[in-house]
């Protein structure tokens, strides 16, 4: 009866196999809810850090928070994106790459920007004290009646 129904023989069984997504590529509910853990630990951390000051030292605190934001990153494109080196011939993995080379360079260009604009426009030291201070008594100045 198959053979008169299906000339050509194909075996159209219930049980196939779709090649479109490999097994593990989707994500079970305790996956999603590793990811939005680690998610909230990487962000709560570098929150404590800056608010409670616990380092002393801006520039440690400003490196420490972009590492914490790298694995971020990695964390999501892991438990959310699904990227692994199975997936699509490993060209999900190539974009991972990408996309941690494109991180590394925005978090690098971002710091050396924010440095410069510290040290290009904020007041420091003995130098800008007298400026400062002249600011101060400017400010005071036009509180006067």
């Amino acid at each position: 009866m198959s053979d008169a129904v299906h000339p050509h023989g194909h075996d159209h069984s219930h049980g196939h196999h779709d090649d479109h997504h490999e097994e593990g590529s989707h994500g079970s509910f305790g996956s999603y809810m590793i990811g939005f853990g680690l998610s909230v630990i990487l962000t709560a951390i570098p929150f404590w850090l800056v608010m409670s000051n616990v380092l002393g030292n801006p520039a440690l605190t400003g490196v420490i928070i972009m590492a914490f934001a790298a694995v971020q990153v990695v964390v999501h494109m892991i438990y959310f994106l699904h990227m692994n080196t199975r997936i699509e011939s490993g060209w999900s993995f190539m974009a991972m790459m990408l996309t941690i080379v494109l991180v590394v360079i925005v978090l690098s260009g971002s710091m050396w920007v924010m440095y410069h604009m510290n040290n290009n426009m904020m007041p420091h030291g003995d130098m800008n004290m007298s400026a400062t201070h002249d600011m101060s008594d400017m400010q005071n100045m036009s509180e006067m009646p």
